[in-house]
C-alpha cells in the first residue's frame, strides 16, 4: 500500500475539529456513532487530540478520549505520532489533504487503520466516490470502510 504523505503542511490550518466520515472498523472506535476529532496547540508545542463520538446512537453515552500528538521531524510535518496511552505513539500519517483543509485522509504505518475526516459532519457523495477513487489507487480495500454516522 502507499502510504506517501503530503508535502505541504500547516498545522494551524490542520487544527480545530474534523468529523469522521468513514473509517476501518477497529475496538477503540467500535460501535461509536458522531465522532469527532478536535486538535488544539498546547503550553509545551505538542498537540492535544480530543477524540469523542456516541456508543450505539446519539442518545447513547457520549465515549471521550483524550490524547496527545506531536511532529518528530520537522521536515515531514505529515508525519504525527498520537498517543492515547502513556507514553506509546502511533502513527498518524496524513496522506491525503485538501488544499483548503475541508478534507483528509488518515492511515497508519499499520494496515489496519484508516479515516476519512471532513471539517462537515457530512461530504457530498461524489466527493466520497473521489476519494475512494484515490484510497483504491494506493492499494487500500475501501470495502472495508465504515460510513460513520454524523448530524
Amino acid at each position: 500500500m502507499n502510504k506517501t504523505v503530503v508535502k505541504e503542511f500547516d498545522l494551524n490550518r490542520y487544527l480545530g475539529t474534523w468529523y469522521e466520515i468513514a473509517r476501518y472498523d477497529h475496538r477503540f472506535e467500535r460501535a461509536l456513532v458522531g465522532v469527532t476529532a478536535t486538535y488544539s496547540l498546547r503550553e509545551e508545542g505538542k498537540i492535544r487530540v480530543v477524540n469523542r463520538g456516541y456508543k450505539g446512537s446519539f442518545d447513547g453515552k457520549m465515549s471521550e478520549a483524550i490524547g496527545k500528538a506531536k511532529i518528530p521531524d520537522p521536515n515531514q510535518k505529515s508525519r504525527l505520532k498520537v498517543s492515547f496511552f502513556l507514553f506509546f505513539y502511533a502513527d498518524y500519517l496524513i496522506m491525503e489533504l485538501d488544499p483548503d483543509y475541508q478534507w483528509a485522509v488518515v492511515g497508519s504505518k499499520s494496515d489496519n487503520y484508516l479515516w476519512i475526516l471532513s471539517r462537515k459532519p457530512i461530504i457530498e457523495e461524489d466527493l466520497y466516490q473521489e476519494i475512494l477513487e484515490k484510497l483504491r489507487n494506493r492499494g487500500y480495500n475501501t470495502g472495508k470502510l465504515i460510513k460513520v454516522e454524523q448530524r
